[in-house]
């Protein structure tokens, strides 16, 4: 037996709670961590496969959150044979059932090496690819978009393939203003300068908040419905325009905002840059309010299910109630002579110039 399976057959596990135990890889990433915060609120065992060595501080301080919280901590990597037979040997002596994996950007086709690991183990009863945006087989992002979701479709079709029961998960745009360049919706409020439009700003997107990402995530992994299946979250409490975001937005900071836009040729244009990860956002943000690709298409098919038709008893959080929350912290009192000057020297309709390589 390799020696880094028998350190882990060595660790003391903690008693087994309900359900069979999981596996989340990459929580200490964005989405990671509302699924790994959402089965740990579960009472599942939980265990989180983090790469050895160094990590940067945010990460390092996600994982001893999410290790304080109740995750058994497990290193390994997907990355080549090794690799792949230590996180084979780590499902194997925890008898891990469901893998779910939050890998991002440039570690997308190291799935192809984690679905050889879970084929090998022979323990595992459902696996959840990182998809957590779009249905990429229906999508058509342009530029380093449409080479992004080429990427999560090769994992797509090697999941299907590997013979273990599978289930990904769409859930479309994260509560927040979308911000169209590298910043997670939830890491920033929504403007107080000026809004940026997508084009005309009538397409609509649905919204989800984080918390609701990993809170469905976990049941659908669990629920022998979502088995083989596509499961889109649709909320039509959050199914939102960027100019009935910014109007909602503009009720609760009781001020009236610039609107510049972004039109079409802007995304595209930033998009062709090929600036990771910039370029990818413009291009999705460019599918989303652009094309419509979130709603250009019906729920309908034995491969695909909503969220909601699951569970319709337990609500969505509101784009109106993330906005609130994000209200509770910030300082408004202060900031009236600042909206003045800008009312001064801003539009109230504009077009926004933005170099091509602008993030």
């Amino acid at each position: 037996m390799a020696p880094a399976a028998q350190e882990l057959l060595q660790e003391v596990r903690p008693p087994r709670c309900s359900g069979a135990a999981l596996i989340i890889v990459g929580a200490p990433g964005y989405i990671g961590r509302f699924v790994a915060e959402a089965c740990l609120d579960s009472g599942r065992e939980t265990f989180i496969l983090v790469r050895p060595g160094n990590a940067c501080p945010a990460r390092a301080a996600a994982v001893d959150a999410l290790r304080q919280k109740g995750a058994v901590v497990i290193e390994g990597c997907v990355g080549g044979k090794e690799g792949r037979r230590s996180v084979e040997a780590s499902l194997r002596a925890h008898g891990v059932e469901v893998v779910i994996s939050v890998m991002g950007g440039a570690s997308i086709l190291d799935q192809l090496g984690l679905i050889e690991a879970i084929r090998a183990a022979g323990t595992v009863k459902r696996f959840l690819p990182s998809e957590f945006g779009h249905d990429v087989d229906r999508a058509r992002p342009v530029g380093a978009g449409l080479r992004f979701y080429e990427e999560k479709r090769r994992v797509r079709r090697a999941a299907e393939a590997s013979g273990v029961p599978y289930t990904f998960i769409c859930c479309n745009s994260i509560a927040g203003w979308p911000y169209y360049d590298s910043t997670h919706p939830s890491e920033l409020p929504p403007p107080l300068d000026r809004f940026q439009i997508y084009g005309d700003g009538t397409v609509r997107a649905f919204f989800v908040a984080g918390s609701d990402i990993g809170k469905f995530t976990i049941k659908a992994a669990y629920d022998a419905r979502s088995i083989n299946k596509v499961v889109h979250f649709r909320p039509a409490c959050n199914l939102l325009s960027t100019n009935e975001m910014a109007s909602l937005w503009e009720s609760k900071i009781g001020r009236t905002l610039p609107r510049v836009t972004l039109t079409e040729d802007d995304l595209i244009a930033m998009a062709a840059e090929d600036v990771i990860p910039e370029s990818i956002v413009a291009s999705l943000t460019h599918d989303i309010f652009i094309n419509g690709c979130q709603t250009d298409f019906y729920i309908e098919g034995p491969r695909d299910i909503e969220i909601s038709s699951l569970y319709p008893d337990i609500p969505f959080r509101t784009v109106e109630e993330c906005f609130d929350d994000y209200l509770h912290v910030l300082d408004l009192s202060n900031d009236e002579a600042k909206e003045e000057e800008e009312k001064k020297n801003a539009p109230t309709v504009g077009r926004l110039a933005i170099p091509p390589t602008c993030a």
